[in-house]
């Protein structure tokens, strides 16, 4: 079976000396040493100044939401995972979707400020695929309305845009270190605040909201384990082969598939790309679904990501209509791609789809 992703996991001995220092200072969690080193070696490696390890990338969307002044209306994306709507509504606001850029798939700024309101308290995009959102206009219509600006930049990890870590744009970025990430934790996330003024309850934040018995505010245990950051420090130095081994899976889907049956996203200009997804639309979701099960009757699973468009989640109401992403998300599959693939398994993939096609 060929799954849409597999884990990396580093040298099994390495991991193991990482645990042995665990063990020797008998040492779990509450932000130890590696996991203030893991975060220290992040820092470097994005070149950001405030970055905070936690436990996944769901709860560091909620810390982001939870450093606004008060609940309202969070203007957001209806083509990405379905965290980044339900933080929203765990935190009491109400999503305000906006369609997306048809060949970016990012949310389109062009619209965004027609869905302004007095209520409106932030932007919550999606890095999609690890390409870019428009990051110039949409801080250009933060600015001039006063919202915050966060980035949910679970597929950007490793990406730049004009040199720059693309994690290090909008007012707050988060990232998800699952097991199916390009660098992972095995369970973990990060939230990076461009603003040192964060600093301070950003970390007490994901600490229950207190330091010693000194009590500041409500807070969450947003915090991860040794264990945890044991994976990272395994796994952060070898960031850059991973993206070139993807890198070459992904070159090699772009020369063998039948591009006059398939679209992709458009990458934006000046963006450094992480291979973090191979995506490809389809002309129409019968076809999406023919060549789905094809491979999966060829013992091959891709995924459909996103699907649904998050404007038509069951548990909403009156959600906004926005046809660029419900047309998108009904033709999207995501093919098998990983560090490891091997190439003769892209080639056959490729012949499958082909065939289909």
């Amino acid at each position: 079976m060929i799954n849409v992703t597999k884990t990396y996991l580093p040298d099994f001995d390495q991991y193991v000396s990482y645990l042995r220092k665990i063990w020797d200072k008998s040492l779990l969690t509450n932000n130890g040493p590696l996991a203030q080193e893991l975060e220290q070696g992040l820092k470097e490696y994005l070149n950001v100044d405030h970055l905070y390890f936690c436990g996944n990338g769901t709860i560091v969307l909620q810390m982001a939401l939870k450093l606004l002044d008060e609940p309202g209306e969070i203007i957001t994306t209806p083509f990405s995972y379905v965290a980044t709507t339900n933080v929203i509504l765990w935190e009491n606001s109400t999503p305000v979707f906006v369609d997306i850029d048809s060949h970016t798939y990012c949310i389109n700024p062009d619209l965004i400020e027609a869905a302004i309101t007095e209520r409106t308290r932030a932007i919550l995009a999606t890095h999609v695929y690890g390409n870019a959102c428009d990051v110039e206009a949409i801080e250009k219509i933060a600015k001039k309305h006063n919202l915050i600006v966060i980035y949910d930049g679970a597929h950007a990890f490793g990406a730049t845009l004009n040199g720059r870590s693309l994690l290090s744009y909008g007012d707050f970025s988060t990232c998800s270190f699952h097991a199916t990430k390009l660098f992972h934790t095995v369970e973990g996330g990060a939230i990076i605040a461009n603003d040192a003024k964060w600093h301070d309850k950003l970390h007490l934040l994901r600490a229950f909201g207190h330091r010693g018995d000194d009590y500041y505010f409500v807070g969450i245990n947003g915090k991860n384990s040794e264990v945890h950051a044991a994976m990272g420090l395994c796994n952060l130095p070898l960031v850059p082969q991973l993206i070139a081994a993807r890198k070459a899976v992904c070159d090699l889907y772009t020369e063998l598939l039948d591009w006059n049956h398939l679209e992709a996203p458009q990458w934006v200009e000046g963006l450094g790309r992480n291979y973090a997804y191979y995506p490809v639309v389809f002309e129409s979701e019968t076809k999406t679904l023919e060549v789905r099960d094809f491979l999966v009757k060829n013992e091959i699973t891709p995924r459909r990501y996103f699907y649904p468009s998050l404007n038509k989640l069951p548990f909403l109401k009156d959600a906004e209509s926005c046809p660029v992403s419900e047309d998108i998300s009904l033709r999207v599959l995501c093919l098998p791609l990983h560090a490891e693939l091997p190439h003769e398994d892209v080639r056959r993939i490729s012949e499958l789809i082909n065939q289909i096609l």
